[in-house]
């Protein structure tokens, strides 16, 4: 259901190392999310990477469960945290299928659902982990409107990549594909848009219906 951890795995120092393409668009984000976000917020974070979002907001909320489905990585988030003294992050080895249940205040998913084979299905169990009333925040990639220089990569360069595992499992999603899963799940959307920039992805604020 979700990319490989063995491929994550793999690819967890060089992605640590890596600078954030789109620092404004990211910037951006988290800004959104501080201004929807409570002290006492209990927030689950899915595909948290090496934890860089999930530590950036630590101190904006109560506590963090930032998960993961590759050991690698988290151990890359762990020894962030240790590093800059953050104690009310937990990291855990999960998809959205087995991470905890809580319900939770808030839910965070960025750049995770266009790397999901059952995307409906994962927007299901999230729901089932956010309080009513609750808020689900997601930045994903969608397909370009357009046949642009990303839109023929993604049709002809990422399948070779692929068979040579240097690249994950993507979806091809649209923005229309994205909003009707989202609304499907019991979200309702509060607002969606496209990230600064030349970024195809959208960022999408939502609310799971009481």
């Amino acid at each position: 259901m979700y990319s490989s951890a063995k491929f994550w795995n793999k690819v967890a120092d060089k992605y640590a190392a890596a600078p954030i393409r789109n620092q404004a668009a990211y910037e951006a984000t988290l800004e959104q999310v501080r201004a929807l976000a409570s002290s006492d917020d209990d927030v689950l974070e899915l595909g948290c990477g090496t934890g860089t979002t999930a530590l950036a907001l630590a101190a904006s909320v109560s506590r963090i469960v930032a998960t993961d489905v590759s050991p690698a990585m988290l151990d890359k988030g762990r020894e962030k945290a240790a590093q800059q003294g953050i104690t009310d992050v937990e990291f855990a080895t999960a998809d959205p299928w087995d991470a905890p249940r809580g319900p939770f205040d808030m839910v965070l998913a960025f750049n995770l659902l266009h790397l999901l084979k059952d995307m409906p299905g994962a927007l299901s169990e999230i729901a089932g982990r956010t309080k009513p009333g609750g808020v689900f925040v997601s930045k994903t990639f969608c397909m370009p409107e357009r046949r642009n220089l990303i839109w023929w990569f993604i049709q002809l360069g990422l399948p070779v990549m692929q068979a040579i595992g240097k690249a994950p499992f993507f979806a091809k999603l649209y923005v229309d594909d994205l909003r009707a899963a989202i609304n499907e799940a019991g979200f309702v959307i509060e607002t969606m848009d496209l990230a600064p920039g030349k970024d195809p992805r959208w960022t999408v604020i939502a609310r799971r219906v009481t």
